[in-house]
């Protein structure tokens, strides 16, 4: 009735020490102060909706406060009784975006499972039921008469188009053909799954990219990617940032893992990475690099692994705990943990994630890759941006230093205007053609044009 004003607000007095947020209604004509809908919870509640009658506000709820991967719960109130009650409590995976139905009776959920975006219509009684499951789906929205759900539709092996399936979950279809043209014109590699059995015996899941052209009679070298967060995962989604396609049109098999600490696995699976960055997780990654190298058309001896974030992290873990790779690349992950995580902008997510403060937790020294630089030989390019202030640029320039002070063959690419991520089309090719030549001088993939080096590097003076 565009009475009032429903938004989230984190309370807390020092906000880089907490993940709460709160649901707030304020009245348009100002008078009367904002309503606290949930104070009663110091863990997170956001993305608030009001029901298009104006009844319900539905939004996405946290438990444990402090984590952020905790999982999201799909939460629901009533405005007339103020009663709150939970719709996918019984749910195992995240709540992540959702919208209403133009009739407010359901609304309509996306997620993912096991690699894959799935969309639920969810009743106000928390009855789900399926409406489409497939690659990546993004940007939901809901026809004004209720019959069509549409959306942006991602795979592996194509960018997006808008896609549109009924209310029911059929006859589901991309509505635009954007790029129909120039896919036409470009070959894409091969996308499949591969399953390894973790030491406790789980299922941890990836996907495997052959280069276009594949010929199985010929050895590939690879590369196994490994995904930041830690609580993330590789889908079969469409990205401009870490595509496996591209890695894979330079000639390699790519490996993209989804090991302890990937969402979309449930919660249990998700939440057996913290307290335990080096543990269980680099078991499962050795375990899919032992698959990886199985392969009969993999060469066991051109293998590299690379990573951001948490991934960086996990190749700077890697350098000090194995040589069996023969190149790495590690984008803006933590090198020394204590000063990492006291300069980070997020002081909550150490907190959590190593229990406790660096003088009162012994995580910090357990899970320190520089501990182990006495160990570090394999060749190791390291990438940084100047304004990552999520991993601080430090890192990449205290990993850089030990690898050049104990002569292992290093290289660093710094990006002055950039942060945790590289999102600039120019900074993009260079980054892009800097890791495939470092790529190509350890694992003999497809050398880069060196114009593409050239200019891109002129882009970014």
């Amino acid at each position: 009735d565009g009475k009032d004003l429903v938004y989230a607000s984190n309370p807390d007095r020092v906000e880089a020490l907490s993940t709460n947020g709160d649901i707030w209604t304020v009245s348009f004509d100002g008078k009367g102060k904002p309503q606290d809908l949930t104070a009663a919870n110091k863990a997170y509640d956001g993305t608030p909706k009001f029901s298009p009658d104006g009844k319900w506000i539905a939004w996405r709820s946290q438990k444990r406060p402090g984590f952020e991967a905790d999982k999201f719960t799909l939460m629901l109130s009533e405005r007339a009784t103020g009663k709150t009650r939970a719709l996918t409590e019984d749910f195992d995976n995240w709540a992540e975006s959702f919208v209403w139905a133009p009739d407010s009776l359901s609304l309509y959920l996306s997620t993912h499972e096991a690699g894959r975006s799935v969309l639920y219509r969810v009743g106000l009684d928390g009855k789900r039921s399926p409406v489409w499951k497939g690659g990546g789906a993004a940007g939901v929205a809901v026809s004004r008469d209720g019959r069509r759900v549409f959306f942006g539709g991602s795979t592996l092996s194509r960018a997006p188009e808008i896609w549109s399936v009924g209310a029911d979950g059929k006859g589901a279809a991309p509505v635009t053909h954007v790029n129909d043209g120039l896919w036409s014109e470009v070959a894409m590699g091969e996308v499949s799954e591969r399953t390894t059995r973790s030491a406790d015996g789980r299922n941890v899941q990836a996907w495997l990219v052959k280069p276009p052209g594949f010929d199985s009679s010929k050895k590939y070298p690879a590369v196994l990617l490994i995904h930041g967060g830690p609580q993330g995962a590789w889908t079969d989604s469409w990205s401009t940032r870490w595509n496996p396609q591209v890695w894979a049109a330079y000639g390699y098999v790519v490996y993209a893992a989804n090991p302890r600490g990937s969402s979309g696995f449930g919660q249990r699976f998700l939440d057996e990475i913290s307290g335990d960055w080096g543990g269980k997780v680099y078991n499962d990654l050795m375990r899919q690099a032992d698959d990886l190298e199985s392969l009969p058309f993999v060469d066991r001896s051109r293998i590299g692994a690379a990573g951001g974030s948490y991934g960086g992290y996990m190749v700077n873990w890697i350098l000090g705990h194995t040589d069996r790779f023969k190149a790495l690349v590690s984008h803006d992950g933590p090198f020394d943990l204590a000063s990492a995580n006291l300069e980070t902008e997020e002081l909550w997510f150490p907190t959590w994630e190593f229990k406790g403060w660096p003088w009162d937790s012994d995580q910090y020294q357990k899970w320190n890759p520089m501990l182990s630089a006495e160990k570090f030989k394999t060749p190791t390019l390291v990438i940084h941006g100047e304004r990552d202030y999520r991993v601080p640029f430090g890192q990449g320039l205290q990993l850089f230093t030990v690898l050049q002070v104990r002569g292992v063959p290093s290289k660093l690419l710094t990006f002055p205007d950039e942060g945790h991520w590289v999102l600039k089309p120019g900074n993009s090719r260079l980054w892009h053609a800097t890791v495939m030549d470092w790529l190509h001088r350890y694992l003999g993939g497809a050398e880069p044009d060196p114009a593409a080096l050239d200019t891109a590097s002129s882009v970014t003076k």
